[in-house]
């Protein structure tokens, strides 16, 4: 490998410039949320830039400078940390509940999401155990493991992270050079496992209901849908200019968070939305040319899983707002509000850039 230090400078500008739009965004989408809740117009653009941005940074610069080895050792442990604290949000007087699901861990005046952690640690950790394992012990291992992950958020009915995290789990498993037998049966069973969750749940019987007929009860389950189209189609080409989108002032539900690239078009345009989906697809693109150069099985691994972590999750957020997927609650990756998702994408994304920098054995 070759000597040298830096990160790879393309793929930091991107990163950097997924989190410029979001400030931009949230600063342009929040005010009137905030107004509405009784605080400081800009106090949900500083809670997230102190409580999300500042930690986030700090957490990749920590990620960057640690050895990639150590990383790959602790693995299991950060695993079984994220898996844990999976459970321990159910206990009454740790546990958050906010709509109606149970979610976050509420640490003094901090709430902290697990999911967001184990999205990472699940990627870590398997591109490790992939990387290390025997052909002859890949489908009952693999297996096993998202059995795990199934358990844990099902209990707290988190379908959209199960989605995500098994999709990805998936990819990683067929970039590890699995027989194609063992690819087809996962996904068979997961084809079946899916659409059994989706039809036995009235609540996402519903939505999906809503995604294959959007006219369904437009003023209840179908609102969201109905005024995510509504909000896009009313930015036009050039949009209606930062600051004064209309549907920001409570017709939309969740403007800053789920519902956040819907009010973005709104004020940027189809212009706009398609700088914001190009830059989700260069980062794509930067990620998966490292993967190719990449010779380590584990940080190749590690490469493809963060990559389609951002990517799906872009996705499936861009999608439930254009009606294009059914809704899911999913954050859009640096621009959504919350704390939880955006340190632990900024985690990966010093990860990748510590990837990237490798010239010499770590």
């Amino acid at each position: 490998m070759r000597k040298g230090n830096k990160p790879d400078m393309g793929l930091l500008i991107i990163i950097a410039l997924l989190v410029l739009v979001g400030i931009l965004a949230l600063a342009t989408t929040s005010v009137p949320w905030s107004l509405i809740n009784g605080k400081d117009p800009w106090y949900f653009l500083l809670h997230q830039i102190m409580m999300g941005i500042l930690p986030g940074i700090l957490a990749a610069f920590i990620i960057y400078r640690t050895p990639i080895n150590f990383i790959k050792k602790i693995s299991p442990f950060l695993f079984l940390l994220a898996y844990i604290l999976m459970f321990v949000v159910l206990i009454p007087s740790i546990g958050k509940t906010e709509l109606g699901a149970t979610r976050w861990l509420q640490l003094g005046p901090v709430s902290f999401q697990p999911s967001e952690f184990l999205k990472l640690a699940t990627i870590i950790y398997l591109a490790a155990l992939l990387s290390s394992l025997k052909q002859r012990n890949l489908f009952m291992t693999f297996l096993v493991f998202v059995g795990l992950i199934f358990v844990a958020l099902i209990v707290q009915s988190n379908l959209s992270t199960l989605i995500i995290i098994s999709l990805v789990s998936f990819i990683i498993f067929f970039c590890a050079n699995t027989p194609l037998k063992y690819n087809l049966a996962f996904v068979f069973l997961g084809v079946v496992g899916f659409a059994a969750l989706a039809l036995l749940s009235p609540y996402r019987r519903g939505r999906l209901l809503v995604f294959l007929h959007p006219e369904t009860d437009p003023l209840g389950i179908g609102y969201q849908a109905r005024q995510a189209l509504i909000t896009i189609g009313s930015g036009g080409i050039l949009g209606s200019g930062l600051g004064l989108g209309a549907q920001r002032y409570g017709f939309i539900p969740q403007s800053i968070s789920d519902s956040i690239f819907a009010v973005f078009a709104e004020e940027t345009g189809f212009i706009g939305g398609l700088v914001l989906i190009a830059l989700f697809i260069v980062f794509t693109f930067f990620c998966y040319s490292l993967a190719r150069r990449e010779t380590d099985p584990f940080l190749r691994l590690v490469i493809i899983g963060i990559g389609s972590w951002i990517t799906l999750q872009a996705l499936v957020n861009i999608g439930a707002m254009t009606n294009l997927l059914p809704l899911s609650g999913t954050p859009l990756p640096f621009i959504s509000y919350g704390g939880s998702h955006l340190i632990f994408e900024l985690m990966a994304c010093g990860l990748l850039l510590k990837i990237s920098s490798r010239r010499a054995p770590c």
